[in-house]
């Protein structure tokens, strides 16, 4: 049920254009799940994922597990340093439909101290 009301969230706010990935400043957009976080940048202009980011992904320490804050901290570094190393500085954050706390708040300040932009 929980997971339904997500969805019809995430939906209004792509569908109202408000959350919209430019080349310029990308939409970076986050997925949870019980065992993994997944952060992805999209260019929505050109309809295309630009790069993404896991805990279950090569570049994560697999020492830190990916279900609680620390995972989710170092994933949000992880793809902070993936975007800067393409270029990427400015984003614009896609919640999708996810509460604003715990582990998304947590991804947020990792990418933040990794040094993208919001």
């Amino acid at each position: 049920m929980e997971e339904e009301r997500r969805k019809k969230r995430h939906r209004a706010l792509v569908k109202r254009k408000k959350i919209f990935g430019t080349k310029e400043r990308s939409r970076l957009t986050i997925f949870k799940s019980l065992k993994h976080i997944y952060g992805i940048l999209i260019n929505d202009e050109e309809k295309r994922v630009i790069t993404t980011v896991s805990s279950c992904s090569k570049d994560f320490n697999k020492s830190t597990a990916g279900y609680n804050l620390k995972g989710a901290e170092k994933v949000g570094s992880l793809l902070a340093q993936k975007a800067l190393h393409l270029g990427i500085k400015n984003v614009v954050f896609d919640r999708a439909g996810y509460s604003f706390h715990g582990r998304v708040k947590t991804f947020v300040e990792g990418a933040k101290k990794g040094g993208l932009q919001f």
